[in-house]
């Protein structure tokens, strides 16, 4: 009954990230309520490289790097009271946001999905990631994301 489960989990999970193909072979992204999106005049490649390079740049985390999904993960270096009221201590583990960014497109046309999470206890047996709703600063890096691709893009 296990094995089921995790089966049946397992190919839950890999449906929502990418979802159906569409003619050009790019898979269909869906967005959640909470989802960021965006659309940039650049190719998926474009995006990828450059959310990457960026990445990079800032000292982010770079934990997947897939051609139509990158998931980063930036670390809570520090104590807050608020975070721990709101979800609970982090105590067994590190605390770190989960951003994971999708996308799919043609040459000039890529819309990219981004989902927020926060995770306690990261990479351990308590490991509790709670799904973020997009705000202001996450939407303002994606803009930055969106400038940065359409400057190095030739459409």
């Amino acid at each position: 009954m296990k094995k089921l489960f995790f089966l049946g989990l397992t190919a839950a999970l890999a449906a929502c990230q990418a979802g159906p193909s569409n003619r050009t072979g790019q898979p269909v992204l869906r967005a959640d309520a909470d989802s960021q999106t965006i659309q940039i005049k650049a190719s998926p490649e474009a995006v990828r490289n450059t959310l990457v390079s960026s990445a990079s740049a800032r000292g982010t985390i770079v934990q997947q790097n897939e051609p139509n999904m990158v998931v980063m993960e930036s670390y809570v270096r520090k104590g807050d009271p608020v975070l721990d009221n709101e979800f609970g201590p982090s105590d067994a583990g590190e605390r770190a946001y989960r951003i994971r960014v999708r996308f799919s497109g043609t040459q000039c046309t890529t819309n990219v999905v981004q989902d927020l999470a926060l995770v306690n206890n990261i990479y351990t047996s308590q490991e509790q990631s709670f799904r973020l709703p997009g705000n202001p600063g996450s939407m303002q890096s994606l803009q930055r994301l969106k400038a940065n691709a359409e400057a190095t893009s030739s459409c």
